[in-house]
């Protein structure tokens, strides 16, 4: 698989990057980035790109892809609302266009979160949960909702929820409370090879799509 992964630097992007590095199946990882990851692995492919609304410099990265991991968010506690829509919504829909043009034929993988509803009186739920709607229109995307996701903490993680780990880590047992990240990863690439389209994919199904995965 050629696979292209935005958030490679966040928290989940990147146990998603340490799950498609690993694997045998992902023989090419495209990912853009605001800053070089400094990574050294000979499948991996960096491309540096600033604007996340218009992708026209980094075609090349869309081109002959079978799926689009698209990892990258940020806390709604840690910016304008404004700024808030911008990266949960703007970005991806921005990115499923280009894909759409490039590679047509390829999955869409969105990250939103446990609790997205686009019907929902809260602010980021309702912003994530009409992202998924229009991504599931757009390009039949598959919109994957984790709980808590046991991953390193990125350098913008809040140090609350930093703090909280490892009581959170005690739900590891509870299927529908707790994934690890790469889990994430290998569940987004059996998806892939499943063929599966414009499913909403709850925290237990996640790591029932990382169990059937054999790459």
């Amino acid at each position: 698989m050629k696979i292209l992964l935005f958030g490679a630097s966040g928290m989940a992007g990147g146990a998603v990057l340490e799950a498609c590095l690993k694997t045998p199946l992902v023989a090419e990882l495209r990912v853009i980035v605001r800053r070089p990851l400094s990574r050294t692995e000979s499948k991996l492919r960096e491309f540096v790109h600033t604007d996340y609304l218009d992708y026209t410099a980094v075609t090349e990265a869309f081109r002959a892809v079978d799926a689009c991991l698209f990892c990258l968010g940020t806390s709604v506690t840690q910016v304008s609302k404004e700024e808030y829509v911008k990266i949960s919504h703007d970005y991806p829909v921005a990115a499923a266009k280009m894909l759409k043009n490039e590679s047509s034929g390829a999955a869409f993988h969105y990250i939103s979160g446990a609790g997205t509803n686009a019907q929902s009186r809260t602010f980021w739920s309702k912003v994530k949960g009409q992202t998924e709607n229009e991504l599931m229109e757009l390009v039949e995307a598959n919109c994957w909702r984790p709980a808590f996701i046991d991953a390193k903490p990125s350098a913008s993680f809040p140090k609350a929820f930093a703090l909280l780990a490892p009581a959170l880590r005690l739900m590891k047992p509870f299927r529908s409370l707790y994934v690890a990240g790469e889990d994430i990863g290998r569940a987004m690439l059996e998806a892939t090879r499943e063929n599966l389209r414009r499913r909403i994919i709850e925290n237990a199904d996640i790591r029932e799509l990382a169990e059937r995965f054999t790459g």
